[in-house]
């Protein structure tokens, strides 16, 4: 059986990113404790709110460095919504600096006359990686639910996994590299487009685990 480690910090919507993973036929493991994450078979790090705290609790916890392992590893990682951009190096919401696994910054969306800030609601991905895994048994362009003021900006263009566009804006909406994947949107807030997506990720889990 599949173990994957959904850390908590305080910072995230875990019982809907946990049912997600259930459906998915996967048996989450909300925790806290560097030692279970080290022995799982994947972990997810989902996030809601502001930056600062974030990355606060997190080395509060003593966390920064298990994650930091696990992605080492080699071992499936997803991070969602928060959970993408704490793994950057700064935010323009806060002055902590991010964790640094991912080089490039967060920013603010810019004000323009017929956009909403925050971004909120349904919008549609333009797939920039189309061999990865997380869009495998997907539409081309498929729909998934976001809510959220700032975006990452990757030094390395080539990590984008998919864009959306919100006004003028093309900005990236999920990354991938090796077993890294982060996506900026909800998808246990997405239907059955988002199931798919931690389908994908349950099956990338199964795979290694069969290895």
């Amino acid at each position: 059986m599949a173990v994957i480690a959904v850390v908590d910090y305080d910072m995230g919507n875990l019982h809907s990113v946990c049912k997600g993973l259930e459906k998915a036929g996967a048996t989450p493991k909300i925790t806290a404790t560097p030692k279970v994450i080290e022995q799982a078979d994947a972990v997810v790090l989902p996030g809601v709110g502001a930056f600062d705290p974030a990355v606060q609790h997190i080395r509060a916890r003593g966390l920064e460095a298990p994650i930091r392992a696990a992605i080492a590893s080699g071992k499936p990682f997803l991070g969602i919504c928060l959970g993408l951009q704490i793994l950057f190096e700064s935010s323009e919401e806060g002055t902590q600096p991010g964790l640094g696994i991912i080089k490039g910054k967060v920013r603010r969306f810019r004000p323009e006359a017929d956009i909403t800030i925050p971004h909120m609601g349904w919008n549609q991905l333009q797939i920039a990686q189309p061999k990865s895994v997380m869009w495998e048994h997907l539409p081309p362009q498929p729909w998934v639910y976001f809510v959220h003021s700032y975006y990452v900006d990757p030094t390395d263009p080539s990590i984008r996994a998919a864009t959306i566009t919100h006004g003028s804006q093309t900005i990236t909406a999920a990354i991938a590299r090796d077993n890294l994947m982060a996506v900026q949107f909800h998808p246990e807030k997405s239907s059955n487009i988002g199931l798919q997506i931690l389908s994908n990720f349950v099956s990338q889990v199964w795979t290694r685990v069969a290895a």
